[in-house]
């Protein structure tokens, strides 16, 4: 079994995530092959047999390489198992609490299983003068917001899904 793990990143707080899944997805599918590659760089996903796509958030919906990504391999994508992950809210508790609004099409696209929202980080010395404006005008925090246990946990989820899958146990 190979899985690929991708995601968009702007400043690489949501790469980051994408390689801790990819951690745990190889702790928790010993006997597939987990590869982590940046959204842009990947060029088929016809070899995988499972897909974890995700995307950091800026305004409510996920940075534009993604759903255009997303479009230009949808009918593969619809033929494998699919989990989409996004990455933004930030503070305590995370705001916003809506989905990114370019999710539904996305996750129709796709056939995505599940889509998942995960807090995100905010570094201030790493945004643009554009970037710091608009988050001064929202009032959103800086700091490191992003939940390890949560992104292990949907990690291990996703592999107990797998799991018959990569020992090789057909599907019931």
């Amino acid at each position: 079994m190979r899985v690929l793990v991708s995601a968009a990143s702007r400043h690489g707080s949501t790469e980051e995530i994408a390689q801790e899944l990819g951690k745990f997805l190889r702790e928790g599918l010993p006997t597939a092959r987990v590869e982590v590659i940046p959204l842009d760089q990947v060029d088929s996903v016809d070899r995988y047999d499972a897909v974890v796509l995700g995307s950091a958030v800026y305004m409510g919906r996920w940075l534009e390489a993604a759903p255009q990504q997303v479009a230009a391999h949808a009918a593969a994508l619809a033929g494998r198992q699919v989990w989409l992950f996004s990455s933004g809210p930030v503070g305590d508790p995370p705001k916003p609490e809506e989905e990114p609004v370019d999710v539904a099409e996305l996750t129709r696209l796709t056939g995505a299983r599940l889509h998942h929202v995960f807090p995100g980080r905010i570094d201030k010395g790493q945004l643009g003068l554009a970037e710091r404006m608009v988050v001064r005008a929202l009032y959103a925090p800086a700091g490191d917001f992003r939940d390890w246990p949560a992104v292990r946990a949907w990690a291990a989820e996703i592999a107990a899904v797998l799991q018959p899958k990569a020992a090789g146990i057909p599907a019931g």
